[in-house]
């Protein structure tokens, strides 16, 4: 197809959005697919793309430099900046997914947030949870897909990596730089550091 006749079917696309209220700032720069789906009240900051199958709800905002396929986006969910939403994922009301992370093939449940830095690939999370920046669910052992189960209410702690197969029950923490390799029980608190060494007046070598 010309990229003439592509670029004449994005915009009869980003018309037929702009007629029914949706909110895109810098529509130029904004990339749907034929079957994109889109509710009322949304707002879509500049240089997002829709792949196939993407279904938004109503009051989302979907922030600049985000990229979605083949997900089902509910009610005031906020996207983005910089975020990677893969197929097979449902992101449900009130759920937030900020900068520089992607999730897939998972569901967030409702209010939970991922707000920096994260992988979140097959996982199913529950209601309120907090994912710490920089967490990833290491779902992936080199031949099969693992996953992993964040219960209601839970804290995980920054910088932390959650070994799938694993589940964190309802209403416990996960310290921060945490490795989890095994079930968290309900209102737990789990950590794996090493001691903290110091050695005192140490003297850097010098070329």
């Amino acid at each position: 197809m010309k990229q003439s006749n592509l670029q004449k079917i994005q915009n009869q696309i980003r018309d037929k959005f702009l007629k029914q209220g949706i909110k895109m700032v810098g529509p130029e720069t904004i990339f749907f697919s034929k079957d994109t789906k889109i509710g009322k009240n949304v707002t879509i900051e500049p240089y997002v793309v829709f792949g196939p199958k993407v279904k938004i709800g109503s009051n989302v905002v979907i922030k600049s430099f985000s990229h979605l396929e083949e997900c089902n986006i509910m009610n005031k969910v906020e996207i983005g900046p910089y975020a990677r939403i893969r197929p097979k994922t449902i992101l449900k009301e009130g759920s937030k997914i900020g900068n520089f992370v992607e999730v897939k093939k998972s569901i967030v449940g409702k209010n939970s947030k991922v707000n920096h830095l994260s992988y979140v690939g097959d996982s199913d999370i529950g209601k309120s949870v907090n994912i710490g920046a920089g967490t990833i669910t290491c779902n992936y052992d080199g031949v099969n897909k693992n996953k992993t189960k964040i219960k209601d209410n839970v804290f995980i702690g920054s910088n932390s990596s959650l070994v799938a197969p694993v589940t964190i029950e309802n209403d416990s923490t996960v310290g921060a730089g945490s490795v989890i390799t095994k079930k968290v029980n309900k209102k737990s608190l789990a950590l794996t550091r090493a001691n903290q060494l110091e050695i005192k007046n140490y003297k850097r070598k010098k070329k």
